[in-house]
This record gives structure tokens, sequence and C-alpha cells, in this order.
């Protein structure tokens, strides 16, 4: 089997990214191949690309918003998603949550760090962009809340966020959740069946 490098572009506040990220355990389970979280900004990417948010850009849509919850309600109920709920402070501005992800990765706790944003966004409802309720989030998920808090304040970690972003950008991204299997990219969490198949596809290619 060849190695196949898989990439998961994130922002804490796609609540899509949330619902991918549930499901990721189980597709590297089923393939043998493990997905690389990258955290990019979202805003940043929207500005490089000149994109909106679903909720702006299908504001004036009819029926549109409707369907994409419907679609929401059957993803989480195949999946069996029961923790999901809205967030009530949507949208957040996750500008220090995904510095923290960069700074998560320095500080060697990236996996549970990803496990507790992504549950005070889409589980817990809290309000991640206040200070505060970051700070007392991550210590009651038993991170480093204040080595993070000052993490978050270093150049290095701004500089790689921002890195990230325009990578992202140059490699044809505009949103997230966005996918990259090798060179191949794939946007939302509706295509992870393609994602799940090119896997499979460049896993076992023989030359």
């Amino acid at each position: 089997m060849r190695e196949v490098k898989v990439e998961f572009l994130f922002d804490f506040g796609s609540p899509n990214a949330y619902l991918c990220h549930q499901v990721l355990p189980a597709m590297e389970a089923r393939t043998g191949v493990e997905v690389e979280y990258v955290p990019i900004l979202l805003g940043g990417l929207f500005k490089l690309t000149n994109n909106r948010s679903p909720a702006e850009a299908f504001a004036g849509i009819a029926n549109k918003r409707a369907y994409e919850a419907l679609e929401t309600q059957r993803f989480v109920a195949r999946h069996g998603l029961t923790r999901y709920r809205p967030n009530a402070f949507f949208p957040v501005n996750t500008l220090a949550i995904m510095r923290g992800a960069v700074a998560a990765q320095k500080l060697g706790c990236f996996a549970p760090y990803l496990d507790a944003v992504f549950s005070c966004m889409w589980e817990q409802s809290l309000n991640m962009a206040d200070a505060d309720v970051m700070h007392t989030a991550l210590a009651s998920a038993g991170l480093p809340a204040a080595e993070i808090a000052a993490a978050i304040q270093e150049p290095d970690v701004k500089q790689a966020l921002l890195a990230n972003t325009q990578q992202a950008f140059e490699r044809g991204a505009f949103g997230s959740p966005t996918f990259f299997v090798g060179d191949q990219i794939f946007f939302g969490k509706d295509r992870l069946r393609e994602v799940e198949e090119e896997i499979i596809r460049q896993r076992d290619h023989r030359d």
C-alpha cells in the first residue's frame, strides 16, 4: 500500500467542520490512513477569496437555508451525533481559538484541544470569542489554559496561522471544511464519501 497524505483544513467556526471531526475517526479506521488537521482562519480565507459565510450568502435565497438545515439534520441522524446543537453566539470570532489550535500543536496537546473546542462550540454552545469563557473551558477540559493564552500572543503562532490560511488559498480552498487527498481537493461534509474513495484509490494504487 502507498502512503497517502490526507489533510483536513478546518476552522472551529464551521458547524460542518465539527460534523466532519465527529465522523473522521471511523473513516481513518476503515482506510488505515490518518488525517492531518490543518488550522486555518476562515475569516481570512473569505477575504482572500471574496467569499461569504453561507448564513450571509444565502440569506436572500428562498428555501436555501431551510434545505441546508435539513441536510444537517439528516447528517446528524445518520451518524448518531446526538450531542450536536447550534451555537447561540454564531457567528463566533474564531481568531483566538484558531491561534490556540496552532499553540496547542506547539505545546503537544493538539488532539485534546480539538475535542474540547469543538465540543465547546457545537455541543455546549459557548461563546469562545470571550477570553474568560475560553480560559475556563480549556482549564475545565484539563488543558494548559494559561500556557495556551500566552502562546497565542507569540509572533510565530500568529504567523503560522496566517501562513496556513494563505497556503489554503493558493491551493484552491475557499471555505471549511476542505480536504486534500494528495493534491486532490474536496469541499464540504457532503464530499466525505468521495474523500474516502480517493484515499482508497491512492492507497491501493500500484505503479
